[in-house]
């Protein structure tokens, strides 16, 4: 089988467009449909509903997704490692990096690689780790840092460390005055949180279904600067990792009671050849974890 069908099958099944996939692929939109065609003749099936304003899967076309994906993603594996034999290598590090570890933990351990290996280029995509552990899997990624709740099937996972999630508020508050907060103590307060999909917001949405509680979120943004002014000057609480915190002489930060701690760890796809560029890149954030943080 001709594996070009199937590129154009995953481009239009992700854009739910002829013209899109054929904008994206950068080939003439009657060529996609001719393919699309003749993938749907070779295989005896129908794929894709057709109709003048909407595109969709058909079942049949949904269980060809899934092979889909995988058979491009190992022709791209393929290839890849083909061209490193020949020396070939283009040298570029696709890696998913959620915001607060983008901003507080990242840019000296990019900047101390990028001084090691000039010729490698860094492509950062900063985004939710649930969102970033999804575009890995789909191939999107090469390699992402995840909060390793549980190992994630297909994704194999190195521990980078272990950090705490500390109740964050303004110096005035009532909260400065005490050792540790209780979960019960922290949703009576109104919330400042990180949007759905963030590592942050996921923490505070399970504690709230253990608890029991209803969080009162007053405001929503995952910039982080915005939440510390907000946090700063009263208008509400938050939950940061002890990074963001530690050396802000503007805020205050407790320990939940008891402790919420996260592993925070890189990803990469089980059994997916790693470029050397990407090999490179995850030696050296390896090298630069706190592997003997006590669990």
């Amino acid at each position: 089988m001709d594996i070009r069908p199937l590129r154009y099958f995953l481009a239009i099944a992700k854009s739910a467009s002829f013209t899109r996939a054929a904008e994206q692929l950068q080939v003439a939109q009657p060529a996609v449909s001719m393919a699309i065609k003749k993938l749907e003749t070779d295989l005896g099936l129908t794929l894709i509903h057709r109709s003048d304003r909407k595109i969709s899967l058909t079942d049949e076309g949904k269980r060809l997704l899934l092979h889909a994906e995988k058979i491009t993603q190992a022709v791209d594996d393929a290839l890849l490692e083909m061209r490193e034999l020949k020396g070939l290598n283009q040298g570029e590090v696709r890696v998913g990096i959620p915001s607060m570890l983008g901003s507080y933990y990242f840019p000296p351990i990019l900047m101390a690689f990028r001084h090691r290996y000039p010729s490698i280029n860094l492509k950062v995509i900063e985004g939710g780790t649930w969102q970033l552990q999804r575009m890995l899997e789909q191939g999107e990624l090469d390699l992402s840092v995840i909060v390793a709740e549980t190992l994630p099937e297909g994704l194999e996972t190195h521990r980078l460390l272990k950090e705490e999630m500390r109740v964050t508020v303004a110096k005035d508050h009532p909260f400065s005055q005490q050792e540790s907060i209780t979960p019960e103590a922290f949703f009576d307060e109104e919330l400042v949180m990180f949007k759905e999909g963030y590592f942050h917001r996921r923490v505070v949405d399970n504690l709230a279904k253990t608890t029991g509680k209803q969080p009162n979120i007053g405001f929503e943004t995952n910039l982080i600067p915005l939440i510390k002014s907000i946090t700063q000057q009263g208008f509400g609480v938050s939950t940061l990792l002890s990074m963001v915190v530690e050396n802000d002489d503007k805020l205050i930060s407790r320990p939940f009671n008891p402790p919420i701690w996260l592993d925070l760890s890189i990803a990469w796809r089980k059994g997916a050849y790693l470029s050397q560029a990407n090999q490179a890149f995850l030696d050296f954030v390896c090298e630069q974890g706190q592997p003997n943080n006590d669990l």
